[in-house]
Formats: structure tokens, sequence, C-alpha cells
């Protein structure tokens, strides 16, 4: 792309979201910081189903040049579709009317990118101190040890627990430093998660629950009963309740 162009893709939802495998980070790093995001769209599952894509999909706009600043997303996710019933330009009339001020509503927010990052960073940085820290005491375990050896003034046994104070920071070392890597690389989770989405919480009590489930048990096998009447008797008019 050339600065200045933009380009807009159809993206899996997996690949905004996943942060456990480093291509994942450093594709988004690259994209964030060589380019301005500059909108996010949640859409519907099922979308592209019909062309063999049963994945999540999203939108994602950006514009070559710039790093990004602030992402903007739109929820389309909520939205069902299907065969009969498709994705269509109407169900888009909300995001246009929105989308020249970016402005904030049920189904549209920001988020402040350069500050999440900043604040990720401020966060990671002292796991990352003190991963250096630990690696400096790692190495002057590591030279104490190849003098000794060299030396020959201590016993197997005694270079062995030298051996083992070394490996045992190193891990420590490690362990900060993926800490460090973790925090960091959990701001690149770019998935769409809508703030202003309310959920509908099931207020029964446990003995409500418990007697909704009886319920519905007793509902079960009064048609079990029904079913095996109706193959026993081989006819749908022996079935009590049907007329013929």
């Amino acid at each position: 792309m050339k600065a200045g162009s933009k380009c807009g893709i159809v993206l899996d939802e997996g690949v905004l979201f996943r942060t456990n495998e480093i291509a994942f980070v450093q594709t988004k790093r690259k994209l964030l910081e060589e380019c301005s995001v500059d909108c996010i769209v949640s859409l519907p599952g099922g979308v592209f189903s019909s062309a063999g894509a049963g994945v999540k999909t999203n939108l994602v706009f950006f514009t070559k040049g710039e790093q990004t600043e602030r992402v903007w997303y739109y929820d389309l996710s909520d939205v069902k579709v299907g065969k009969k019933t498709p994705l269509t330009q109407a169900h888009f009339d909300d995001f246009f009317k929105h989308l020249p001020q970016q402005a904030d509503s049920p189904r549209s927010w920001t988020i402040d990118f350069a500050a999440r990052l900043q604040k990720a960073l401020e966060e990671a940085r002292p796991h990352r101190e003190q991963a250096a820290s630990l690696d400096a005491q790692a190495k002057q375990f590591d030279d104490a040890l190849k003098e000794k050896k060299k030396a020959k003034t201590l016993s197997e046994s005694q270079l062995a627990a030298l051996g083992e104070e070394c490996k045992v920071v190193e891990r420590a070392a490690r362990e900060s430093l993926a800490k460090a890597e973790s925090i960091e690389n959990a701001v690149y989770d770019l998935k769409a998660v809508n703030p202003n989405r309310t959920s509908e919480e099931d207020t029964r009590t446990p003995q409500q629950l418990l007697d909704f489930v009886a319920e519905k048990g007793r509902e079960a096998d009064a048609a079990l009963s029904r079913l095996r009447y109706l193959i026993n008797n081989h006819s749908v008019s022996a079935l009590p309740g049907v007329e013929s």
C-alpha cells in the first residue's frame, strides 16, 4: 500500500483476539504501528456461510502511513442472519449515520489504543526490569560455576548445587519476562466487545431452577409416554386426544 491509501478487509475474528501465538501479535503490531486502524465492524456469525466460511468475521478499515491512536468499533454481531435473511445494506444504515463523526451509540464505541498501550508498557516495565536483573544474576552464577569447575575447588555435589541455583534464577527470569510479554501482548486483543450491550441476568433462586428442571422433566416423561403409546398401537388415531 502507498502512504495515505485506504484498505478494507474481511478478517476472521480469531486473528483479532488471538494473542497466544507470536505471529498474531507481530502481525497486529505491524498493522497498528504502520497504519491507522480507523474502524472495526463486528459482523454476525454465518454471514459468509454460503461461501463456505463458517467462522465469525469482522470488517477492518485502515489507512497506511500513521500509527493507530484510536479505534472506532461498530457492533452488528447480534443481527440474526440466515439463507432467507441475509445481511443487507439496510443493516448498515445506522452505521453510516454514525460513521462521519465516529459517534458513540448503543452499537458503537471508541477505544484509546495509544493510552491502552502506554498503560500496558508501564505495567510490564517492573517485570522486564526484574527479568533483566535476574538474567544478570544468572550470568554471575554461570561465570562463577565455570571458574569453580576450572579451579576444581568444589566437590561434585557443591558444583551441582551451584548449578541448580543458577537454573532457579534463570527460570525466574523467564517467568518475569513471560509475564511482561503477556501484559504487553494483551493490548493486541482487538476483538469487538460492546460495552453498551446489556445482558439479561437470571434472577431465579436455586430452588426455582430445580423446580423448573423438574417440571421440564415431567413434560418430557409425558411426551415419551404418548410416543410409546403411539408406537405400541401403530396408529396416530389411537393416540389419546388425537382424532382420526
